[in-house]
């Protein structure tokens, strides 16, 4: 057989923990976006608008969802499930992502939730699942790619 080109065949590659964790939270995320469009998991439904602080539904009685808010759920969703495929665009996809929703977060304390500017819309319960996702995306990207270093003489 020398001489002739060899094929190798690829077993499919284990996952690294931070594609893994990009993977689960694009999963939730298109599935918060689905159930935002079911009636009775989401209450209030018939109130539901595009993209205004006048939108009553809330996804489990509790948190306000418009279906501009639901879009971006799913949206967000597909771009954690795409950006999984490699470990450094699952990193970014875990940290970007969370400062956007840090973001949010000061985004929703910052404005009057009966205001135009309210157009997610976000309440208070919102406001706060923003900033543990921010917090819990940052802190998976950080620390599923953290690069230990052994210690001397080992």
């Amino acid at each position: 057989m020398e001489g002739h080109l060899m094929t190798t065949h690829r077993t499919p590659t284990a996952t690294t923990p931070v594609q893994q964790a990009a993977m689960i939270v694009g999963v939730v995320f298109l599935l918060v976006g689905v159930l935002g469009f079911i009636p009775g998991i989401t209450t209030d439904y018939g109130s539901m608008e595009f993209a205004e602080h006048h939108s009553e539904a809330k996804l489990l009685g509790l948190f306000q969802v418009s279906i501009l808010h639901n879009l971006v759920h799913l949206l967000f969703g597909l771009a954690g499930l795409a950006m999984a495929r490699a470990a450094a665009t699952a990193r970014t996809f875990l940290i970007g992502g969370g400062i956007v929703y840090l973001a949010l977060w000061l985004y929703g304390l910052l404005i009057d939730h009966d205001s135009a500017a309210n157009f997610v819309p976000l309440n208070t319960a919102d406001d706060w699942l923003h900033f543990a996702l921010g917090l819990g995306m940052i802190a998976l990207g950080l620390l599923l790619t953290r690069r230990t270093h052994p210690t001397a003489g080992h």
